[in-house]
């Protein structure tokens, strides 16, 4: 979850055109380019916490196009080297305690990802909310001076995922405010939530997000970005198996 503004064609013609003309599609479009990049190196911590204890670790991520990521945890010591790769869908993670590459099946993309209130499929940060959902303008609201767009993201039938639905909340420079999941039983599970919003490497950036469950809001998991590069040139070779075990940058 990672945050200069595009200087792509489509993001040119967005910042052009008014906002009215703009469909959910679009917007939602422009918020992930906003999230990734083209490509993107991050230095974050995630706090998780809970009524009777709470834990840190401090990450590194790095994401290309729409459909690579690459995370791993460097502090504490007992945790450092711990790893998630994601390409094209699939994902691995690696365990230096075992020494071991696992290939983390699609059963299990919604589990969580370390013990934390993000899932496997979070942390992998693709873009498939663009390609594999329908969108649905909701409602225009009025926030802190800016237009923010509400907007619900229905799956295709055929997608792989475990959502029945998401709600968005996208303001009009791009970030995203809020994100709602809901289960195929219309029950609203977990939200995440923009609590902190700062310039970064040019451009707003949501630098402190909680991820909440709904039934259990005294547990949460909060992400907080230090410092962020956008449009980097990173090596195909970042995101193999073979640099999940063994880092090279």
């Amino acid at each position: 979850m990672f945050l200069p503004l595009l200087a792509t064609p489509l993001f040119l013609l967005a910042l052009a055109m008014p906002a009215a003309a703009l469909d959910a599609d679009s917007i939602v479009r422009q918020a992930i380019d906003h999230y990734r990049g083209q490509s993107s190196r991050a230095d974050m911590t995630m706090t998780i916490h809970r009524p009777d204890w709470e834990r840190s670790m401090r990450m590194q991520a790095w994401t290309a196009g729409d459909e690579k990521t690459l995370v791993r945890v460097t502090e504490p010591r007992k945790d450092a080297g711990n790893a998630t790769l994601s390409v094209e869908g699939n994902m691995w993670t690696f365990s230096p305690s075992i020494n071991r590459v696992i290939k983390v099946p699609s059963s299990m993309m919604g589990q969580n990802w370390m013990g934390s209130d993000f899932s496997n499929k979070d942390v992998s940060k693709d873009a498939d909310i663009v390609s594999q959902y329908d969108h649905t303008l909701l409602a225009t609201e009025e926030q802190d001076g800016h237009q923010v767009w509400v907007i619900q993201s229905v799956p295709h039938e055929e997608a792989a995922v475990v959502w029945g639905r998401e709600v968005l909340r996208i303001r009009d420079d791009w970030v995203l405010l809020e994100q709602q999941f809901w289960s195929q039983d219309g029950e609203l599970v977990k939200t995440l939530r923009a609590l902190a919003i700062e310039e970064m490497a040019g451009r707003p950036v949501a630098t402190v997000m909680r991820m909440a469950k709904t039934e259990a809001t005294e547990e949460y998991t909060e992400l907080r970005t230090h410092a962020v590069e956008f449009d980097l040139e990173l090596a195909d070779s970042l995101f193999t198996l073979s640099s999940l075990r063994n880092p090279r940058q």
